[in-house]
């Protein structure tokens, strides 16, 4: 008894889900003996279940209407503990065949009554059996190693048929377990599904009217004339309430079950306001049998803790319709689809003696693979919908999960892949699907293209899009930090590889000798710039992504991109020792055809140590950072060099004096250590017609 009351269960309020499921039993061997004997069922009220919680008295009485127990059944199944009296049954059953198999009792092990001891220091039975005419009481304390049965004497206890059992509470129970509330939580947690009402004892109130009382004077001044004045009041009483209202819709067959109920089942069972996106009702056969019914809530949780949290307890596991668990801890359902809400329930799983955790990892991982098969149909389900509005919704508020999926679960990307969606150079207003790019694929196209940013906007501004766009190639937009990780994991999509258009070597098919003869015209450039950065860049490349932008400076092959060494540096918790090992080589690109490349081309050849060349390229790979994606390392530096060339750009041309022009030019020349001629406006810039600064 010691080691049931302190090691066999991990919470104590089990105690009410053993002892109805016992009634439970009771009840249902009694609907298959009077199946042969209609004897059993004569006199004995409804087959129910009923529990009165007693504050005052701290007790709790727990009362069906089943088969109960004759004296020598009270000693094999009571006196003596692990001896099921429904495990007897059920072999009495497959011995009978002509009763079926097909059964809902609960009991297995034996212990179950013995739980009552977690909350009471005695516990009293009182049982009459169809069989006999006497009723037996059995009492027992929890620290006794003995119990004591005797024949029922009083008159108004005798019960027509059934099992009472009286629970006195601990004093440490008594407040939290006689409350009627409590009990009523507890039945709808545990015990909400069994077959046969369950009634609680609560506290109720009413309106009723009653006569205002009047004073003397009144009452004989208005004698006669008029009736009494009514007034409402709100009356409170004691009775009795169904607590199990909500039926089982998984035992149901799926073509016998309206929408509406589906709907109706989610919104009770899960406390949900608004109406699932799908759900998916199965019965599974084979090594593990079990039904479900399974829901794409309608929204994604409200609250941050509960997204992508393994133990949000969304999936309720039963046997036999009794509650037994919903702390899984991802065993039963992955951690990306934990928004998943739903119903697990099998007659033959592989429980410990307590009934709180399953016992076989195979049997776990067999149900899990169904689970999420199913799931993932479900999803496809709306995907595939003419309208597409629900997945519009589902992807709003699941999409990150799916995202998730790709990198968590490599044996599913075939499932998750058509399932997500981006936004793309040719679609900046709607989402499509992968299958949507490859349609619209031409056939030299031999990759799926995307660029990782941290918006929409600075996706469509990229300067690395430039050529592809001329192309009329398709790019992808991935602006969630989630999405450059997925697509990586994922690597490739109907043998089409997902290629990074911010990254070296990438390849259009457009190589011809034309670009070979520029390459080499620009090579002298490409090492003077290299000269002038030094360790910044790995080396200086003519580009072939660019059309209107004079230099980009892209990643290498196997480092960060921009956008990935932007999301590692905002870590909380990163590794900023590993940054500068996985930032990669940067290579900075240029277009020989724009007028700046072309200017610097001249002035590498006629020019080369000019300071002012020199700055321009300093400020072109600095501005080349910030087009790219990356971070300046010294913003402000850059702020100076930039005032610095519109001072020069601007010139005083809106009438400032020569004498403040020549201060200021002094001020910027003191500040670089180089002597500059100070020139009239009219020197710097003429006015024409092609003048960027002209309104």
């Amino acid at each position: 008894m010691d080691l049931i009351v302190h090691s066999l269960y991990s919470h104590k309020e089990v105690f009410l889900r053993e002892l109805v499921s016992n009634a439970s039993d009771a009840l249902d061997k009694l609907r298959f003996l009077s199946v042969t004997d209609p004897s059993v069922l004569a006199d004995g009220g409804d087959m129910e279940i009923r529990i009165k919680p007693d504050p005052d008295a701290g007790t709790i009485t727990i009362t069906d209407s089943g088969i109960g127990m004759t004296k020598d059944e009270l000693k094999d199944c009571l006196g003596t503990i692990a001896q099921s009296g429904t495990s007897k049954f059920l072999k009495a059953l497959k011995e009978n065949k002509e009763l079926g198999s097909d059964n809902g009792l609960i009991g297995q092990f034996g212990v179950g009554f013995y739980s009552a001891f977690l909350v009471a220091e005695k516990v009293v039975v009182s049982t009459k059996s169809p069989k006999t005419d006497k009723q037996y009481i059995w009492e027992a304390e929890a620290n006794s190693s003995s119990y004591v049965i005797r024949e029922e004497t009083d008159p108004e206890k005798m019960l027509t048929r059934g099992t009472q059992i009286t629970l006195f509470l601990r004093e440490e129970d008594k407040y939290e377990f006689a409350e009627p509330t409590r009990i009523q939580g507890l039945v709808k947690n545990y015990s909400q599904f069994v077959s046969f009402p369950i009634f609680t004892w609560q506290e109720k109130s009413r309106t009723v009217e009653v006569e205002e009382e009047e004073s003397k004077e009144t009452e004989e001044t208005a004698e006669g004339e008029k009736e009494k004045k009514k007034k409402t009041i709100t009356e409170k009483y004691w009775d009795w309430e169904l607590a199990n209202e909500t039926k089982p819709i998984w035992m149901r067959n799926p073509k016998e079950v309206e929408e509406t109920e589906y709907n109706e089942f989610y919104k009770k069972a899960f406390n949900e306001f608004l109406d699932p996106l799908a759900h998916a009702h199965f019965t599974t056969e084979g090594e593990v049998e079990f039904r479900s019914v399974l829901y794409i809530p309608g929204m994604a949780p409200l609250s941050n803790e509960e997204i992508m949290n393994p133990k949000t307890k969304n999936i309720r596991l039963y046997v036999k319709r009794v509650f037994i668990s919903d702390d899984f801890d991802g065993e039963l359902f992955p951690r990306y689809l934990s928004f998943v809400k739903g119903v697990v329930d099998s007659n033959d799983l592989p429980l410990n003696v307590s009934r709180e955790i399953l016992q076989e990892s195979r049997i776990v991982r067999i149900m899990r693979k169904r689970l999420v098969r199913k799931t993932f149909d479900m999803i496809q389900d709306i995907a595939d919908k003419d309208s597409k509005e629900d997945y519009k919704k589902f992807w709003e508020s699941f999409g990150k999960f799916m995202k998730l999926g790709c990198i968590e679960d490599s044996g599913n990307q075939k499932r998750l892949a058509p399932l997500l969606r981006f936004y793309s150079s040719k679609n900046e207003t709607d989402l499509i699907s992968l299958d949507q790019y490859v349609e619209n694929m031409p056939e030299t196209q031999k990759a799926i293209y995307y660029i990782a940013t941290d918006s929409l906007q600075s996706a469509k501004t990229a300067p690395f899009l430039e050529k592809l766009l001329q192309k009329d190639i398709e790019v992808l937009y991935l602006i969630e930090p989630i999405d450059e990780v997925a697509i990586q994991n994922l690597q490739t999509y109907k043998e089409k590889k997902f290629v990074d258009i911010s990254k070296e070597d990438l390849e259009l098919g457009d190589e011809d000798e034309d670009k070979e003869e520029t390459k080499q015209e620009y090579t002298l450039l490409c090492d003077w710039i290299k000269q002038q950065l030094g360790d910044k860049v790995a080396k200086v490349q003519i580009s072939k992504r660019l059309s209107s932008s004079p230099c980009v400076l892209v990643s290498g092959k196997f480092g960060w991109s921009a956008n990935m060494e932007r999301l590692m540096k905002a870590q909380t918790l990163g590794d900023t020792s590993s940054l500068e090992f996985m930032r990669g080589r940067r290579i900075f690109e240029i277009n020989p055809d724009h007028p700046i490349v072309k200017d610097l081309s001249a002035a590498c050849k006629n020019e080369p140590e000019s300071t002012e060349a020199k700055r321009a390229v300093e400020l072109l790979y600095e501005t080349a950072l910030i087009s790219s994606g990356y971070t300046p390392e010294s913003p402000a530096e850059l702020g100076g060099k930039i005032y610095e060339m519109m001072t020069i750009a601007l010139g005083g041309r809106w009438g400032r004096s020569g004498t403040e022009e020549a201060e200021t030019n002094a001020d910027v020349d003191s500040s670089e250590g180089v002597v500059t001629e100070v020139v009239e406006p009219s020197e710097v810039r003429t006015e024409n017609e092609n003048d960027p600064w002209r309104d």
